[in-house]
């Protein structure tokens, strides 16, 4: 069976022109804090990798790679940055990215620093970033209610949304 990319979105299958392409595939770490990261990192819901889960090396930078030997290796530690994800999963990380960056000036300066504004503006992207959610699933079930009351929606798809209205519900 072809080993291919865990990444989201990443379409890359180990095959021979990859290779002559010079892109590699890379196994999860072992180390589970590590492996975790990496997890995440691939912005998959509910993603656990398992013992052949890889990456390909498309999601890595050039400097985190050993090549001084027959074999191209990951340094120890590195973790995937380089990602194409849509916009929706970019807000999250730029969130985290702002946040890392009030730590780095925390841990610079070794002094009481004003961070009101930097937790103002996460707040305020997260209130944005609900309510964008929040329209989206209105005009979702808008959409529906409108199929439903003109009968274009068959019994099969009927139950299926009602099922996945239901886990919905559940989750809020």
């Amino acid at each position: 069976m072809p080993t291919s990319c865990a990444a989201w979105g990443c379409t890359t299958v180990r095959t021979i022109q990859t290779r002559s392409q010079g892109i590699t595939f890379h196994k999860f770490p072992k180390e589970k804090q590590l492996r975790r990261q990496w997890e995440v990192a691939v912005k998959r819901e509910d993603f656990s990798a398992n013992e052949r889960s890889m990456l390909c090396s498309q999601h890595f930078r050039p400097e985190d790679f050993d090549r001084t030997g027959q074999i191209v290796r990951l340094r120890d530690g590195t973790k995937p940055s380089v990602f194409s994800f849509p916009t929706h999963l970019k807000r999250v990380s730029a969130s985290l990215n702002l946040l890392k960056m009030v730590f780095v000036c925390v841990s610079e300066h070794h002094g009481i620093i004003n961070i009101t504004h930097y937790c103002f503006s996460l707040e305020k992207e997260m209130r944005n970033s609900k309510a964008r959610e929040w329209r989206a699933k209105k005009t979702v079930r808008c959409l529906l209610e409108d199929l439903r009351g003109k009968n274009l929606i068959n019994e099969e798809l009927h139950e299926r949304l009602d099922l996945y209205s239901e886990k919905e519900r559940k989750i809020q």
